[in-house]
């Protein structure tokens, strides 16, 4: 029997955000294809980074403290407990004219060679403390990774 390897689990449709979209607009994306993060292209497509939820509340954390806000407790409560129910950057105070994906993104790109076994893929997010990857073919993306996607395998979902 074969192994399972990341290109049997990997999502192969990269949804993308921009690194000049705001906050505001990055929100309701992640509402919109209920995912909770996102690769970040430049103006020429290359991936640049990823976003996530946990990047926007982080965001909305720093301002809250700053505008003396409990915009975090806020979050937490509306964001987690009820799975994707529309992120609001203005309920989030937000500043959500000028903060763009580029201000909270991390350019910190992890990817794993699509042949990577499943165990080398847990592995590598378990030390980084991720929740998704991309998977590489050669030198292009083709896919991405996400915790769900390992915990589908437990509930035999492939």
């Amino acid at each position: 029997m074969r192994a399972i390897v990341a290109k049997d689990v990997m999502t192969p449709d990269l949804l993308t955000v921009s690194k000049d979209m705001t906050v505001s607009d990055l929100a309701e994306f992640l509402t919109r294809y209920e995912i909770s993060g996102s690769p970040v292209v430049d103006g020429d497509g290359r991936i640049c980074g990823v976003v996530s939820a946990v990047d926007i509340a982080a965001a909305a954390a720093d301002q809250a403290e700053l505008a003396d806000s409990d915009a975090e407790s806020d979050f937490y409560v509306r964001g987690w407990k009820r799975q994707f129910e529309p992120l609001d950057a203005q309920d989030l105070h937000l500043d959500n004219k000028s903060l763009l994906v580029s201000d909270i993104m991390t350019p910190t790109v992890y990817s794993v060679a699509e042949d990577a076994t499943i165990s080398e893929v847990a592995e590598m997010m378990i030390h980084a403390h991720i929740h998704r990857l991309l998977v590489l073919r050669e030198d292009e993306f083709v896919g991405i990774i996400s915790t769900s996607d390992l915990l589908g395998l437990l509930i035999d979902d492939r």
